[in-house]
């Protein structure tokens, strides 16, 4: 049954993808935040057709722990699921990635809509220097920050190697940092085309003030609670 849904599921993205792309383009003119809601309409139908047709749901614990001013997020990694999900979690957000997603025909070209900081990983210092620059602007906008510091996504169990650039850019912006664990691995696998029914964990973590703090020490410490919070809330339930 979970590969029939997934099937339908994929049937139905795909038709609705293309027309919503261009409809997302056509809306340049607009100012970002306007920009955003729209691109942020797609997400809202993508999560209601997983949630009604591939029978995937979600429980959030620490809602308390948002803070009330743009922060930056650093969020494990282990599905497509919570590039989606985050959106509708936290408040109007934009994302650090490879720029090599804007060229994605359709995805990609919304994507650029939503005024993402999109580097080049092998630029080093400059990559750096450019999360801060843009990234000190996109939170003047009212705009939080997510980065997936793993980079890629991780199979469930695994842990990839945290990059700096998140806590980079906090410390040179004091933004804050919230720290976000999840399970959404367990249920959509990276490159898998089955959603498997069930409820997916995300779990927020107490905000962490970079005040003080080198890049390192401020990584090492979203690192160690994303990664014990993250083994505490999977599961290898399977219908």
């Amino acid at each position: 049954m979970a590969v029939l849904r997934s099937l339908i599921y994929t049937l139905l993205q795909a038709i609705i993808t293309p027309p919503y792309a261009l409809f997302t383009l056509a809306c340049f003119p607009l100012p970002v935040h306007r920009r955003y809601q729209v691109t942020y309409g797609w997400t809202r139908l993508i999560l209601f057709m997983l949630r009604t047709i591939c029978g995937l749901r979600y429980e959030v614990l620490g809602r308390e722990h948002i803070p009330d001013r743009p922060s930056v997020i650093l969020s494990k990694h282990q599905s497509a699921w919570e590039t989606l999900a985050l959106q509708q979690i936290f408040p109007p957000q934009v994302w650090v990635l490879k720029k090599e997603l804007l060229r994605i025909p359709f995805f990609g070209w919304g994507l650029a809509m939503t005024n993402p900081i999109a580097i080049d990983r092998s630029a080093g210092k400059a990559a750096l220097e450019q999360i801060v620059e843009q990234g000190r602007e996109r939170l003047q906008q009212n705009f939080w920050i997510v980065v997936f510091p793993e980079g890629t996504r991780i199979p469930p169990g695994s842990k990839g190697k945290y990059r700096i650039g998140g806590a980079w850019l906090a410390v040179h912006t004091g933004a804050l940092v919230v720290p976000v664990a999840h399970n959404a691995g367990e249920f959509w696998g990276k490159n898998s085309f089955v959603k498997y029914p069930g409820t997916i964990t995300v779990s927020i973590g107490q905000p962490i003030n970079p005040a003080g703090l080198e890049a390192g020490e401020l990584m090492a410490q979203a690192e160690a609670w994303i990664e014990t919070e993250t083994a505490r809330i999977s599961q290898k339930i399977r219908p």
